[in-house]
């Protein structure tokens, strides 16, 4: 389900970075919900690292899983609300996202859009094409990994949120400090040496 923006504008395939949103955007403890916009906390990093990644040539969408709204914990309203406070904190600091996917849904509803199911990316794919080859998603949780797999894009780990109780201690090999680190470690989709995410 499209959280923002109310309309989307179809473009060219573009190179796509598919961001997780709590534990990778803003801080989440594992077993609490964010449900109230005063409980949205954004990384001191996160910022500079939606700026940088799209500074690079990425359009930014974020894909998040709300369960809190199918358990009964918030309303429909609350998350938009939630959302909408996380672009303000953003633009406020000169990062801009382009789109918000989540889903609501219990995991017991079985939908096709809960990661690690692919509705979200095929959802946002469908309002705007995703260059694949050089797309990823980046998140903290090992949900978010397979959902790169199944989308048929890269997954990027990075190491804040619930990492080590989703992946376990040994995926630190594989991630990145934070968000901000990944972003300085994308190649540059702006020039004519445009390539495939390693």
């Amino acid at each position: 389900m499209r959280a923002w923006p109310p309309k989307v504008k179809k473009g060219p395939p573009a190179p796509t970075a598919f961001l997780d949103r709590d534990g990778t955007i803003n801080k989440n403890r594992e077993g609490s919900y964010i449900t109230t916009p005063a409980q949205l906390k954004i990384y001191a990093k996160a910022p500079a690292a939606i700026k940088l990644i799209s500074a690079k040539g990425y359009r930014v969408v974020v894909l998040t899983n709300q369960s809190g709204i199918g358990r009964g914990y918030m309303t429909l309203a609350a998350s938009r609300r939630i959302n909408l406070k996380l672009l303000r904190e953003l633009r406020k600091a000169g990062a801009g996202v382009d789109a918000v996917y989540f889903c609501p849904h219990a995991p017991g509803e079985n939908c096709s859009c809960r990661k690690p199911k692919p509705g979200l990316i095929l959802e946002a794919e469908k309002d705007s094409p995703a260059d694949l080859p050089r797309s990823f998603m980046a998140g903290d949780k090992k949900c978010d990994l397979e959902l790169a797999r199944r989308a048929g894009i890269k997954g990027r780990l990075v190491l804040t949120g619930q990492w080590r109780s989703s992946l376990g201690p040994a995926a630190a090999k594989k991630g990145y400090k934070d968000l901000l680190a990944l972003a300085r470690a994308l190649p540059d989709m702006t020039g004519a040496e445009q390539r495939k995410i390693p």
